[in-house]
């Protein structure tokens, strides 16, 4: 089965969850982006959360997460939407280190402990919804957990987990999100945290074949829960040769006739995707009457 993530609700809707499989996702990203182990994961970890974040909207709403450390790997930007699609990119794609003193793929290295994550929310009003906090980790899932409840308000436990084979392909990635709403009585929230504190690594679990609902009846218990929705997810691009080239067109007949006459032409790559796309100079002189 293809990836996809589960929203559910817990202890009579005091709590929300969502967990998710992306191991397939994940790779797609590490395929087109080329990465190496350790920023497959800080990669991978960031483009799972914000899939599921993109799960908690509505209709056509869409968000962008920018995570700005100061690691080698450089900014990393994800998009995700309601309806499942998900994609990414990283600034240094070829970031590797040795294990850090847990044995893990060192992401904290890799992003930085010092700089800024930013979510940025289209919800279709004039003014989008901006929220950025410092992060305070460098590990993704901890400065997440961080953001919801400093930008948002809302308690939250975030885990997201990649494995990455030696030949650098995706071995297993998925995460969770837990929520606590208010009325979540304290031996709710005592009994999640000793969950949360005890359970394996979530990329561990997802490489043992858990499902994204059993992931969550380990966290909250199978008779707490209740499963409301299944969502495929997937790594989808939105650029085209049309969007690429109306970016084209804003630049001005000054800047087309100089790919005209210095360059032959014009080549453009997609950040997420790395698709290139060429114009030829009947095409830049057909943009340029446009």
């Amino acid at each position: 089965m293809g990836d996809y993530l589960i929203k559910a609700t817990a202890f009579k809707g005091s709590v929300r969850a969502y967990a998710i499989q992306s191991t397939d996702t994940v790779e797609e990203a590490r395929r087109r982006q080329d990465t190496w182990a350790t920023a497959s994961a800080a990669l991978g970890r960031t483009i799972t959360i914000t899939a599921m974040m993109g799960a908690m909207l509505k209709g056509k709403d869409k968000l962008t997460v920018k995570l700005e450390g100061d690691g080698p790997t450089g900014p990393i930007v994800a998009d995700g939407n309601a309806i499942g699609e998900v994609r990414g990119y990283i600034s240094n794609p070829h970031v590797d280190f040795d294990l850090n003193e847990k044995g893990k793929l060192d992401v904290a290295r890799a992003v930085g402990t010092q700089g800024t994550l930013s979510v940025v929310k289209d919800l279709g009003l004039k003014e989008h919804f901006t929220g950025q906090v410092p992060i305070i980790s460098g590990e993704v899932s901890e400065d997440f957990t961080y953001y919801f409840a400093n930008s948002e308000q809302v308690p939250s436990a975030v885990g997201a987990g990649v494995l990455v084979n030696p030949d650098h392909t995706i071995l297993a990635s998925g995460g969770f999100i837990i929520q606590v709403m208010p009325g979540a009585s304290d031996d709710t929230i005592s009994m999640i945290e000793n969950r949360i504190n005890n359970i394996p690594p979530i990329s561990s679990l997802v490489r043992d074949g858990n499902s994204p609902e059993e992931i969550l009846n380990k966290l909250l218990g199978e008779e707490n829960l209740k499963i409301h929705e299944k969502l495929p997810i997937e790594y989808h691009c939105h650029c085209s040769k049309d969007r690429i080239g109306q970016a084209i067109k804003s630049l001005g007949n000054e800047e087309i006739d100089l790919m005209i006459q210095e360059d032959n032409g014009a080549e453009a790559t997609c950040h997420f995707c790395n698709e290139k796309y060429t114009f030829d100079v009947e095409e830049l002189s057909e943009l340029k009457s446009e």
